[in-house]
């Protein structure tokens, strides 16, 4: 039996999931299954899965999102551990013996998540994310973005927030407890999601330097696209409305009304002002979903608005 199973989305990444899946047969740890879930690719992918024994693929007739399709792959597993990847992120061979390893050491602590060490697949002396950081303003950014990766903090294995969806592991009886990824999100801070809920309810998340991978980030979806962050304003409100307490909604809506007012004017970008206002339309819906929760979450230091964006390429 597997140990683990690791679940790559995709979507037309027939340029780059041969990669991602030779990346994981070269890995050190063998005892896993690779599924792959296709969101209706129109490029060849589907023909080139079928070609591949090693591989468990799932086809969906239509694009159903990342968060749904990593949501079929763990349903599709019967393993204690699900691993999730990228399929634009390039595993370095002992990355899945990293986590397992970690996981093992973990195993007597309510340790529910592991987080990979993600570098810059264009110059891997760069870090692109050491797993998440979070604000009580629902501010979420990668972990010591942009900076290099010989730096002595990087090596260092400790607790933090949550672990990025594009390379991490997780235990199975943490998602049967706390749930999967919330599909209403489609894409983008889904990861982000499930780490706040993980946290509020008791399970911590061990960053492992050891695990690393290469990324290209954006493959699919256009770094900075109005659809991008269109879903990241929508789905930031929805996140907060089911995790936040109503002491902290000042302050969110504070930051909140700040950081769009500065992309509009700044940038002349409001695709994140029409994404908060369709989550407006759904935000009761949302926050129904909030149960109170008396855990203590491993929130990074609140910034000053002006230093939010320095922040975002900076440790916690």
């Amino acid at each position: 039996m597997p140990a683990v199973t690791v679940v790559i989305p995709t979507l037309r990444a027939r340029d780059r999931l041969p990669r991602c899946v030779d990346a994981l047969r070269a890995q050190t740890r063998r005892d896993f299954e690779i599924v792959v879930i296709d969101n209706a690719s129109t490029d060849g992918t589907a023909a080139w899965l079928a070609a591949q024994a090693d591989v468990r693929a799932i086809r969906n007739e239509h694009n159903n999102g990342f968060a749904t399709a990593c949501n079929q792959g763990i349903r599709a597993s019967t393993t204690p551990f699900v691993a999730l990847i990228n399929d634009d992120a390039f595993a370095e061979p002992n990355w899945l013996e990293a986590l397992l390893n970690a996981a093992t050491h973990d195993q007597a602590d309510n340790v529910g998540a592991w987080s990979s060490l993600m570098l810059f697949d264009h110059d891997p002396t760069m870090v692109q994310s050491a797993g998440i950081c979070m604000d009580r303003a629902g501010i979420a950014w990668d972990r010591f973005g942009g900076h290099l990766a010989n730096a002595p903090e990087i090596g260092s294995a400790m607790q933090i927030f949550g672990a990025s969806g594009g390379a991490a592991l997780y235990r199975q009886s943490m998602l049967d407890q706390i749930g999967l990824f919330d599909e209403r999100f489609f894409a983008y801070l889904e990861d982000v999601d499930l780490a706040w809920r993980a946290q509020r309810t008791g399970w911590g998340c061990t960053y492992v330097p050891g695990a690393r991978v290469r990324h290209q980030t954006s493959a699919t979806s256009v770094a900075g696209s109005p659809f991008k962050n269109k879903l990241l304003g929508r789905n930031k409100l929805w996140m907060c409305a089911k995790n936040a307490p109503m002491t902290d909604w000042p302050v969110i809506a504070l930051y909140d009304a700040l950081a769009v007012a500065w992309a509009g004017v700044s940038r002349r970008e409001w695709s994140h002002a029409a994404g908060r206002f369709e989550a407006v339309k759904r935000l009761r819906e949302f926050r129904s979903d909030y149960l109170s929760a008396s855990k203590r979450v491993p929130f990074a230091r609140l910034a000053w608005p002006w230093n939010v964006p320095a922040r975002m390429s900076g440790p916690a």
